[in-house]
């Protein structure tokens, strides 16, 4: 019984720290950056951040585009 006490527990605490590294993982903003020019073209932000390019956050996506 304790057994099967301990593997739920223990599942339960890993599911709870996938959803919150998940929760975290997709609150971090897009960064756009032009291929050709190396700069910044705009930033998507995720939940209730507001950055530009002019300030952008420490921690970001870096996608390429054209």
């Amino acid at each position: 019984m304790k057994s099967i006490l301990i593997k739920g527990t223990a599942a339960v605490a890993v599911v709870a720290s996938m959803l919150v590294a998940a929760s975290h993982y997709s609150a971090i903003p897009e960064v756009h950056v032009s291929h050709s020019a190396g700069e910044c073209v705009r930033v998507i932000n995720h939940g209730d951040t507001n950055f530009t390019c002019e300030d952008q956050p420490r921690k970001y996506h870096h996608v390429w585009v054209k």
